[in-house]
């Protein structure tokens, strides 16, 4: 690369527990499924013996006759971190590529977007649709048979959204995050994901909110030679030898 050249950043966001303060995909099932069982399964999930799509649909069918309104409710309550509505600003005023990530689903993703003004952000979600007694119905546009770890494959977002040329950043804090993070040049780290990083000593930058990445991503900026994790370019190429 042309050291003289402007460096691209391509910057990819989980949503639940990233952007939110709690995890609503979560939340919501002990709210309004079977608490014990809704841990049981996400349990059986992190440890790899469900798939992210069987997950859903486990989760999904501890919830009867949903009562909508109360649903909504409970999505309005659910707080957001307001730093992130200042790093959109930070990224669009840069023109910095930014697009959420989401193994959640559409309708509270949706809801909470344009609550906070933030609808025009791209968003990969999975779909949230609904039976005539109101049970939950999730739908999977963007699943990989080959890739078991998300239902919404996140991997596949970013290597169809970035390019050799780019540097790309993840930043999350949960268990559906470890897989598309090792496919990024830089990881922003915390909870789940941080200690998976630690554990398997891939590099990250830990943090408590996005005015920290900003200041991060502007000393990035700055730096003459910016090197990339080279076991995420090697990720990368291994997925575009399989296409």
């Amino acid at each position: 690369m042309n050291f003289n050249e402007e460096k691209i950043f391509r910057v990819f966001v989980d949503f639940d527990g990233t952007i939110t303060k709690t995890d609503v995909g979560e939340a919501m099932f002990v709210k309004f499924g079977d608490e014990k069982k809704a841990n049981e399964i996400i349990q059986l999930w992190i440890n790899k013996k469900l798939s992210s799509v069987q997950t859903w649909h486990m989760l999904c069918d501890t919830v009867k006759n949903l009562d909508l309104r109360e649903f909504d409710e409970f999505i309005d309550s659910i707080e957001i971190d307001q730093s992130f509505k200042r790093f959109v600003d930070y990224c669009n005023a840069g023109d910095i590529y930014i697009s959420i990530l989401s193994d959640g689903l559409d309708y509270y993703i949706n809801r909470i977007l344009k609550r906070e003004g933030l609808e025009t952000v791209s968003a990969y979600t999975n779909e949230l649709t609904f039976d005539l007694n109101n049970n939950l119905i999730p739908v999977f546009k963007y699943t990989d048979e080959e890739c078991l770890n998300c239902a919404n494959c996140k991997r596949n977002h970013i290597i169809n959204n970035s390019s050799d040329n780019d540097y790309t950043i993840y930043i999350g804090d949960g268990w559906s995050d470890t897989c598309p993070a090792q496919f990024c040049d830089f990881i922003f780290a915390k909870n789940s994901l941080l200690k998976f990083c630690d554990t398997n000593r891939i590099s990250y930058f830990p943090f408590k909110n996005f005015d920290e990445i900003i200041l991060r991503i502007e000393e990035m900026k700055k730096k003459r030679r910016l090197k990339k994790r080279h076991q995420a370019e090697l990720k990368r190429r291994e997925v575009y030898l399989q296409g």
